[in-house]
């Protein structure tokens, strides 16, 4: 299992301390915007490249989605 800390960053100087994916200013956010409006997953990694695929379902894990740092 990845853990949260493998996927999701949060620093002030980074977007203003938005959550994102760790190693990019790709907002976490972003990724549930995408699939609640019915995209697929690989639309979003088409569109975001710099999100391994591993974050992106690893992210989508209710371990990592109720996690204290998001």
């Amino acid at each position: 299992m990845t853990s949260a800390s493998h996927v999701v960053h949060s620093d002030p100087d980074i977007l203003g301390g938005t959550p994102v994916f760790v190693g990019t200013r790709v907002p976490i956010k972003t990724l549930l915007d995408y699939l609640e409006a019915g995209d697929s997953l690989d639309e979003f990694l088409d569109h975001f490249p710099s999100v391994s695929r591993e974050q992106a379902i690893a992210l989508c894990n209710n371990s990592i989605l109720f996690d204290d740092e998001i």
